[in-house]
């Protein structure tokens, strides 16, 4: 009960916050003087989810605010992103929408013009069923039962169910945020995964597959500034390669901060090597194609099982380590074990309660009958 009210205590600060953010962009300018007066919330989002001791409440707190949150109040100290008014051509934003696109990972689905601009945000139909949830989150229980006999296990095992357990955890968590800011909005959101299982590319999984929101937030903060500074060098041509490592040195150092919320330890930097190797790879696969020109590729085939492969190998050699030397399985599996008892409690004396109901009404009935 104490980290729900801690949970709740934090949130509500992020909604002060929050509104604060939107009454400083309607009475200053963009620009400095907006950034300084958004600064004390951006070190204050980077504090408040060490205020939770719950992995799940803290790094989901972490990532929404901490990371997600932060970039958008930097577009919008400056006029640009989703929080701007200029980014759906509307003279203002309102606060209905301001708050929700503020903390939450979501991303209006935008209408595509033939002049090829975004227009105003529009009802489109989010390509993903309730069954292709259901089965996720299935597979998602059967993973959290295998971790109760995880010393039978070879470890390169149980790192890869780590990486099942996270798109499984991650996609449903995100999904039901999507329905909950869609009723609030009223509008479709885009999906935030894209079966990255499918990958042809790391192109194709970094860059339409995995974590979009993500993907849509470092491309205004990261890659496009990245662009246009080696544009400036090297020519608009292969300008793409060097931003491309450059986000991925971003992405980097958010990975980090997102692993210390969630460990709490020292980092190791595993994490960075990772996301440099894949910023590496991904600069010699786009400059590969740009080379070849469309004259030659793999097929679906054979790019599918190459890409993920490599992206299993990698994560299984840098990523997911970490993960094990701070025992976050044995950490989730005591918050669901948990969970799962306050549930159960909370059903006993609902029951009990309806008993004690459902017995008094029946004495009430038969002394009315007496009488």
């Amino acid at each position: 009960m104490e980290e729900l009210y801690n949970f709740f205590k934090v949130w509500l600060s992020v909604l002060a916050s929050l509104i604060y953010c939107y009454a400083i962009g309607t009475m200053v300018p963009k620009g400095s003087a907006r950034f300084f007066c958004l600064l004390p919330i951006l070190c204050l989002f980077l504090l408040l989810p060490l205020n939770l001791s719950s992995i799940h409440f803290r790094g989901m707190t972490a990532f929404f605010i901490a990371w997600l949150a932060n970039f958008k109040l930097l577009l919008y100290a400056f006029g640009k992103g989703p929080l701007s008014s200029s980014y759906d051509n509307n003279p203002s934003i309102s606060f209905s929408r301001f708050l929700p696109v503020a903390c939450f990972p979501i991303k209006i689905k935008r209408e595509s013009h033939p002049n090829g601009d975004e227009q105003n945000p529009v009802r489109t139909k989010v390509q993903k069923s309730m069954t292709n949830y259901a089965v996720k989150g299935l597979l998602l229980a059967m993973v959290v039962r295998v971790y109760n006999y995880r010393e039978f296990i070879h470890p390169n095992v149980i790192l890869l169910l780590y990486f099942l357990h996270m798109y499984f955890f991650l996609e449903l968590i995100l999904a039901m945020v999507g329905v909950m800011a869609r009723a609030l909005l009223g509008l479709e959101l885009e999906p935030q995964f894209n079966e990255p299982y499918l990958s042809t590319s790391l192109q194709d999984f970094w860059g339409r597959r995995w974590n979009l929101m993500v993907t849509s937030i470092l491309r205004p903060t990261a890659y496009e500034p990245f662009l246009r500074i080696s544009a400036s060098v090297i020519g608009r041509r292969w300008a793409p390669i060097p931003a491309i490592f450059g986000t991925f040195v971003v992405s980097a150092v958010m990975h980090e901060l997102m692993f210390y919320y969630v460990c709490l330890e020292k980092p190791t930097w595993e994490i960075t090597w990772f996301f440099l190797l894949h910023g590496v790879c991904l600069m010699v696969e786009v400059a590969l194609k740009k080379a070849v020109a469309g004259k030659w590729s793999l097929s679906r085939l054979t790019s599918t099982p190459l890409t993920v492969g490599f992206l299993l190998a990698t994560g299984l050699w840098l990523f997911f380590p970490q993960l094990l030397r701070c025992k976050v399985d044995v950490r989730a599996f005591e918050e669901y074990s948990a969970l799962s008892a306050f549930l159960k409690n909370v059903g006993r004396a609902s029951s009990s309660m309806f008993g004690s109901f459902n017995r008094s009404i029946n004495w009430s009935i038969v002394n009315t009958i007496k009488s």
